[in-house]
């Protein structure tokens, strides 16, 4: 196995991989197509930045397997800041063969050379990653004080007005 840092060219293989995906339903409601598209720019995007990092796992035939996509994020009551893990990807056919714990290794790596005083991520609890205790089993501790918020930039999303 080898983890690399992606390139654009690894686009149509991450998207076919997304899209093999029980979890992302949402996807898989676009085209092949469409998904190749978001990924190329978003691809192009992130390699050129040094905030953030996409590396993926390949097998020795030079098939893309698992990826893993992490932002180096400042915090000013951090030491080193931290670095945000949004996606971590394994084909289901190649679950449990430690692909995620290579890429998960190699962000650790990077985290420590940057100086980074932590690493973050989240892990929806119906996922299949969640219930086999996959972070968990590697030292990554669950925070139980905090909420996840999200607010939606869509041109339907009208938000709440405070009372």
């Amino acid at each position: 196995m080898n983890v690399r840092n992606a390139t654009e060219a690894d686009a149509p293989a991450i998207a076919t991989l997304l899209r093999a995906m029980p979890d992302l339903r949402s996807v898989a409601s676009g085209t092949l197509d469409e998904t190749k598209t978001k990924v190329a720019a978003n691809l192009r995007a992130a390699v050129t930045s040094t905030t953030s990092t996409i590396l993926v796992a390949e097998t020795a035939e030079g098939k893309i397997a698992g990826y893993c996509a992490v932002h180096w994020v400042p915090f000013l009551f951090l030491a080193g800041g931290e670095g945000y893990v949004t996606e971590l990807f394994v084909h289901p056919d190649n679950s449990g063969n430690g692909i995620g714990s290579k890429l998960l290794d190699s962000v650790i790596a990077e985290a420590r050379e940057r100086g980074c005083a932590r690493l973050s991520l989240l892990n929806g609890r119906d996922g299949e990653s969640y219930k086999r205790n996959f972070y968990a089993q590697r030292g990554w501790i669950e925070r139980d004080r905090m909420a996840n918020f999200i607010f939606p930039l869509t041109p339907t999303h009208d938000p709440p007005v405070p009372s």
